[in-house]
């Protein structure tokens, strides 16, 4: 056993004078950071050689006084010139190795040279002079003993070839004071080495360290590619989605402006589906909708001169960005070379199916002078096509900018409404996924008009938003919704959606602040929802209302999340405390394994953030199933509930409770 322990320890020994092979991230760590501490090693050895060799040049014969000190001085200033060229070169993890071993071993017979040469010097001088050669050997070996602490073998090496003859040397001279000096120098040395050990221990600690998060970084970097690869991915056709077109239309507008060039905008509708959808079942549907995805993407990755960027809306709806300068008559040629393709029969096992597709074109600058105007416009000519041309291609023009205008009647009403008698809200519940409790109600708008009857939010919600009535409207609501929500549990949440208008507004959100506060329901009950897009419209301002809001003990969820046009970074930025997704990414996760990716990557991010994940439009059991599997923490959908009025609610909970307590005792039995 003995032998054994002397062996191991003889190994370990010969181990701390030998440069490390099995890890080459600390070697090339210890190179470049050697080769930029080793000219000031030789520098060190150069002047105080010459110092001595001056103070010696009159009384020691001039082969130790001019010669060998040359050779040592000329030998130490080569090494320097050739370490200063490694800087500059890139070597391989052999290269290195080699050179830092070489390195090692030549430190043996430099220092072995420079002891040599200073013992030779000393018998000729007198007590000053041979105080000299003491006081240059012990300061140049610390010198060098720091220069090399990140080559500790080649350290090591310095210290036993210079120190111990050192030691031994002037011990032996029976000198008081010089045997004072080694003694001493002795004991520096031991100091040094202990420094030197821990060190390098530290240095190698944080190598290590630096690779593990670098490869941590690498890792987040991959994930967040993915993210943002599947964010912008449609999960059925695999095609870009909407958040994809509107960056790629933000991006193509832009330089159009810039060139002064024609941009246009197409929106490409079904015609058709709905009784596919009906007759054949949503299998078949979504069939037939790669099917029509990829023979438009064939078209217009071959209509030249134009570059035309082809993507899936939602629905059975597509979009188009033509660049490229085109005028009406390349729409026109494409719209038919679309129409084309989509026509040809689709067979689909025994189904025998017909599509054809209405498409409504907008070019800049002759329709409008902003992406979403112009975004907006082909919107228009697509609705004019579907009520009149079915089937057709309609570009914008003067007389539908003429119909347009008739959209002004919701605005008119929308003025002249009586908020509190005409808007009705209902409340639509918010479950947690695992124990099937509401935890919340989001409260929703509808407008009854005197005129128009049922308006949905969908058009006068931006009708407000464009006239400047949405933030009145938004506190007329806020006002009835806490009302409301006062007469809950305590342990019943409320979530109010804000546009942008209301949290990028110069006044700020003071208002809002104002009517919770008369409101008497805790700030911690109420959810604020805030879209992507409402967050990107002022980003600035958006997080200083959000910051504020969340200061008084808001919840803050991130709305529609997938569907809109900002960046994970704004994400990591929000305060947030949940993220809703969009119910599109929701309707094929159990048949599509694309959407069962996405939801995947989106809980996976929420988890991450340590926020909660909303999952919007659930409408069965096995969605639902999936959607716990996942992690998602909250659920909303008509499988548990439609939008409901406010006095409903109390009987909405009660019959909760029973369904519950039935299914504990079912449990329990």
């Amino acid at each position: 056993m003995p032998v054994v322990d002397l062996k191991s320890h003889i190994a370990a020994a010969v181990r701390l004078f030998r440069v490390p092979a099995d890890n080459p991230d600390l070697t090339r760590a210890q190179f470049n950071a050697f080769s930029k501490q080793i000219p000031l090693l030789y520098f060190i050895l150069m002047s105080n050689t010459i110092a001595v060799a001056y103070t010696y040049v009159n009384v020691a014969p001039d082969w130790l006084t001019i010669i060998v000190p040359s050779v040592l001085t000329v030998l130490a200033a080569l090494r320097t010139l050739w370490w200063l060229r490694q800087r500059h070169l890139v070597r391989s993890d052999a290269d290195i190795l080699r050179n830092l071993r070489s390195t090692n071993w030549m430190t043996l017979p430099i220092g072995a040279g420079f002891t040599a040469w200073s013992f030779a010097l000393y018998p000729y001088g007198d007590p000053f002079a041979k105080s000299q050669v003491a006081f240059y050997m012990a300061v140049t070996v610390i010198g060098c003993i720091f220069s090399l602490m990140h080559l500790r073998s080649a350290a090591l090496i310095v210290t036993l070839v210079v120190d111990v003859p050192y030691v031994l040397f002037f011990w032996a001279t029976g000198e008081p004071t010089l045997k004072a000096i080694a003694v001493n120098n002795l004991l520096v040395s031991g100091a040094m080495v202990t420094v030197l050990f821990i060190y390098y221990r530290d240095f190698a600690d944080l190598v290590a360290s630096r690779k593990s998060l670098l490869a941590q970084q690498a890792a987040t970097q991959a994930l967040s590619d993915e993210n943002f690869r599947l964010a912008n991915l449609d999960s059925l056709t695999e095609l870009p989605n909407r958040r994809r077109f509107f960056a790629e239309l933000s991006s193509a507008f832009a330089d159009a402006e810039r060139r002064k060039v024609r941009v246009a905008v197409g929106i490409i509708d079904l015609d058709g589906f709905k009784p596919i959808n009906d007759n054949y079942g949503h299998s078949v549907g979504d069939r037939v909708l790669i099917e029509a995805g990829c023979r438009i993407r064939e078209v217009c990755e071959g209509f030249g001169p134009q570059r035309v960027e082809f993507a899936r809306l939602g629905g059975d709806e597509f979009g188009l960005v033509v660049c490229g300068d085109p005028d009406d008559s390349d729409l026109t040629r494409l719209g038919e070379r679309i129409g084309d393709q989509v026509k040809l029969p689709y067979q689909l096992d025994t189904a025998h199916t017909g599509l054809s597709c209405s498409i409504g074109f907008a070019l800049f600058p002759q329709s409008a002078t902003t992406a979403e105007a112009l975004y907006e416009c082909a919107d228009y000519s697509l609705y004019h096509a579907k009520r009149h041309l079915r089937g057709r291609t309609v570009i914008f023009s003067s007389e539908l900018e003429a119909e347009i205008r008739s959209r002004g009647v919701i605005e008119t009403l929308l003025r002249t409404a009586d908020f509190n008698s005409e808007m009705d809200l209902v409340f639509q519940p918010i479950v947690d996924a695992m124990s099937e409790h509401t935890a919340g109600f989001e409260v929703l708008a509808r407008w009854r008009s005197p005129r128009l009857g049922l308006v949905s939010p969908a058009d006068f919600i931006p009708a407000a938003e464009r006239i400047g009535l949405i933030r009145p409207l938004t506190q007329a609501l806020l006002g009835r919704a806490l009302a409301t929500a006062r007469t809950w549990p305590d342990d019943i949440r409320l979530s109010f959606n804000l546009s942008a208008h209301d949290v990028c507004a110069a006044e700020g959100i003071l208002p809002l602040i104002s009517i919770i506060e008369k409101s008497g329901v805790p700030p911690r009950r109420i959810d604020f929802e805030i879209t992507e897009t409402a967050v990107t419209f002022d980003f600035a301002r958006a997080q200083q209302s959000i910051a504020t809001l969340k200061a008084m003990g808001c919840g803050i969820s991130l709305d529609d999340f997938g569907t809109g046009y900002s960046s994970l970074s704004h994400v990591h930025r929000l305060p947030l405390d949940k993220i809703k997704v969009d119910r599109s990414f929701v309707a094929d996760i159990n048949e599509n394994p694309v959407s069962h990716k996405i939801i995947k990557s989106l809980a996976g991010l929420c988890d991450d953030m340590e926020i909660a994940c909303v999952v919007e439009g659930v409408e069965t059991r096995a969605q639902l199933d999936s959607l716990r599997r996942l992690g998602c923490d909250f659920i909303q959908g008509y499988y548990f509930a439609r939008p409901m009025p406010g006095d409903a609610i109390g009987d909405y909970l009660a019959n909760e409770r029973q369904r519950l307590d039935h299914a504990g005792a079912k449990v329990v039995a």
